[in-house]
């Protein structure tokens, strides 16, 4: 068999497994949303406040009861990455992107530094979604901590 036809063969084998990943990545977004049906585009950072300029997760989250359950973009898992619970989320202040951030970060998003058990110092999201979260914080049901906002 020439060599060249190896070529072809590897690059469509390659090709093959390229478009199936990107296949996967919709359809895994689309499952993981229609499940729960409130989901939102989130980022994260898990660096201070001292490294805005990089650091960024794109992701996506989504409210399941009492936690916020948080996907990568670009990760193949089923499982979140991180499982945000609510009363255990303090949210510290906002701020706009600046430097490089707003070319990592989509246009409309508002940074907001956090206090959580996880190591997540930052989340980046729209206007809108950070309303919801902050509602969704706010109304902790009786005998948990509420008004966890600063």
């Amino acid at each position: 068999m020439p060599v060249w036809l190896w070529f072809v063969d590897s690059l469509a084998v390659i090709l093959s497994v390229v478009l199936a990943v990107a296949l996967w990545l919709v359809v895994r977004r689309r499952v993981l949303i229609r499940r729960s049906g409130a989901a939102f585009d989130m980022s994260v950072n898990r660096f201070p406040n001292g490294d805005v300029d990089s650091h960024w997760i794109l992701g996506f989250a989504i409210y399941r009861g009492p936690e916020l359950h948080w996907f990568g973009t670009f990760s193949v898992s089923l499982r979140p990455r991180y499982r945000f619970v609510r009363g255990e989320v303090i949210v510290e202040r906002r701020r706009t992107p600046v430097g490089k951030e707003t070319q990592v970060l989509p246009a409309d998003h508002i940074a907001v530094s956090t206090t959580n058990g996880l190591g997540v110092h930052q989340l980046a999201m729209s206007s809108g979604a950070l309303t919801g979260l902050m509602s969704w914080l706010e109304s902790s049901p009786p005998g948990q901590r509420v008004n966890n906002v600063l």
